[in-house]
């Protein structure tokens, strides 16, 4: 494998597992039945300041993984070998004549007949 290649994995994977332990570490914004039965708010005790680190950081995270994937294919990515080598252009044989003349045999053409006749 490619260095570069693996190095963008490596990123990729602890991107992941940081992303994955942010989400599960966050809690849940709506509250669900709790807030409507007299569940606690987010807001109380500074907790609204950590909420917004935690989503500041999975946008990140998000984000970078999505950088990370589109460098890795845009930078590992092997040319293909149609593109590299164009084929070459075959010309037609040139047209046989019949020795001691000059010009070519060819059929003569019958023009088509006009419609109604």
């Amino acid at each position: 494998m490619n260095t570069i290649f693996t190095l963008f994995m490596i990123l990729i994977m602890i991107a992941s597992i940081l992303l994955i332990i942010i989400v599960m570490a966050q809690n849940p914004k709506g509250g669900g039945l709790s807030g409507t039965f007299g569940g606690t708010s987010s807001a109380q005790f500074g907790v609204q300041r950590t909420n917004d680190f935690m989503e500041k950081a999975t946008w990140i995270l998000g984000a970078s993984i999505i950088v990370l994937i589109l460098l890795s294919v845009i930078l590992t990515a092997k040319p293909s070998s149609r593109l590299q080598q164009a084929p070459a252009k075959k010309e037609a044989p040139a047209p046989q004549t019949a020795p001691g003349t000059n010009s070519t045999t060819t059929a003569p053409i019958k023009a088509p007949l006009p419609a109604g006749n």
